[in-house]
């Protein structure tokens, strides 16, 4: 069977956009491809799914240096500048069946990125690599170039009682 890159998008104001996706990573590295996650906010570097993906063999490069501040903006813009030209470089080097940019969305919400440093990465895919994008307020021209675009829908959040965050469940 001949394989097409699909460009997949997880967007939306409920959880599960980053877990969507490593769960697609879990099932590709089962089926034996090349995975590679990208995750452009995110520097949390004792989180479960860190240690689980590792485990398992998945390459997950943390490029982010996590909630985004008024005090760390410029750094972060850095950050994120940097994440996208290696996202660039990982597209091209045909090393990659599966690359998942997590929190790109974020990363253009926020200014770190624009408009042009999203649609570039979609003009430079080789045709059989699959991109995964996750984050809010994903762009309409990204959904647009999807093949697939899936929106959480944020019901009720424990978050709203007062409940932390749950490592192994949010972390």
């Amino acid at each position: 069977m001949e394989r097409r890159g699909l460009i997949i998008v997880h967007t939306g104001d409920g959880k599960g956009k980053t877990t969507a996706a490593l769960g697609l990573a879990l099932r590709a590295k089962g089926a034996g491809l090349k995975v590679l996650i990208l995750q452009f906010i995110k520097g949390r570097k004792d989180s479960g799914e860190l240690k689980a993906l590792k485990f398992l063999g998945v390459e997950v490069k943390q490029c982010g240096l996590g909630f985004i501040t008024k005090e760390n903006f410029d750094e972060q813009k850095k950050y994120a500048r940097a994440a996208v030209e290696l996202a660039q470089r990982e597209i091209l080097s045909g090393t990659w069946d599966l690359i998942i940019l997590d929190e790109i969305n974020y990363a253009v919400k926020f200014g770190l990125l624009n408009a042009a440093d999203i649609l570039q990465l979609i003009k430079i895919r080789p045709a059989e690599l699959h991109l995964v994008f996750t984050g809010r307020n994903a762009l309409p021209e990204l959904i647009a170039a999807a093949d697939l675009v899936t929106e959480m829908k944020l019901i009720k959040h424990p978050f709203q009682k007062g409940i932390a965050a749950q490592s192994g469940i949010e972390f």
